[in-house]
């Protein structure tokens, strides 16, 4: 939950409100809903810095806006796909992991459960209960295997039991891909054909993709705690820095044409 201006004269009256048993209960239930924002970040930042690389590098070699737009449209689809086909793999990969460790902790459960016990035991001695309390949370959570192997997935495994969907995960990173990534076309696609509505595409271009890689940044600190104008210039620079080095590749090949 975003945290509420420090100036704010109301803010004991909106904690005391956000902390009421039926809000606890309702924000609980909506924090086993996954996240997507890490897939839309990836695909925007790598969308804009890819596609910019590409028309710095052939920009750097003096090439027409047709190339421009030609390998740009390319990278767009091929590199997008790429992404987002990984994407959609790694996050089975991780849903494939969790159900292997849960038939492994079942395993161990049916095979072991004093051994399993113990380690429960262990856990939460580490965690500070002793004595009656310790033995009582020990309890409670062997006498359900479903609670049990959860438990050993989160503490012994680091595993988080929010189950990503890869289909939405490879979509949500496509499709940012896709939206920021076209931004830097946008100018040659006016000054495609000899069209003399922008006279320096390029300059154009970076402008735009300068706000988009700021934009992105600033979207992003919404969520995390950092600020807007920090978490804007620091994409900023990570985006200009991939295509100054991209352009200075084209300008070092550009005798090769």
């Amino acid at each position: 939950m975003a945290r509420p201006p420090a100036h704010d004269s109301n803010v004991p009256e909106i904690l005391a409100a956000a902390h009421h048993p039926k809000h606890i209960r309702t924000r609980l239930s909506l924090q086993k809903n996954p996240s997507y924002l890490k897939d839309f970040i990836y695909g925007a930042i790598d969308g804009a810095v890819t596609t910019f690389a590409v028309v710095s590098g052939v920009a750097g070699a003096g090439l027409s806006s047709s190339i421009v737009l030609i390998l740009g449209v390319a990278n767009l689809i091929g590199d997008g796909f790429s992404m987002a086909a990984g994407n959609f793999l790694g996050t089975q990969a991780e849903l494939e992991q969790m159900s292997k460790l849960r038939q492994m902790e079942q395993q161990h459960i049916n095979e072991v459960p004093d051994g399993e016990r113990e380690e429960i035991r262990q856990i939460f001695r580490e965690k500070g209960f002793e004595g009656e309390l310790l033995d009582r949370v020990v309890e409670v959570i062997t006498a359900d295997d479903h609670r049990w192997i959860e438990t050993m997935l989160q503490e012994e495994h680091g595993v988080s039991l929010t189950r990503t969907s890869p289909w939405r995960a490879a979509t949500t990173t496509f499709v940012a891909f896709l939206f920021v990534g076209a931004i830097p076309l946008i100018p040659f696609v006016f000054s495609f054909g000899g069209s003399s509505l922008i006279q320096t595409p390029f300059l154009a271009s970076t402008a735009l993709t300068g706000v988009a890689f700021f934009a992105v940044g600033a979207f992003k600190s919404r969520f995390v705690e950092q600020h807007w104008l920090r978490a804007g210039l620091e994409t900023l620079l990570v985006g200009g820095l991939a295509a100054g080095l991209a352009y200075l590749c084209g300008l070092a090949l550009g005798g090769l044409k």
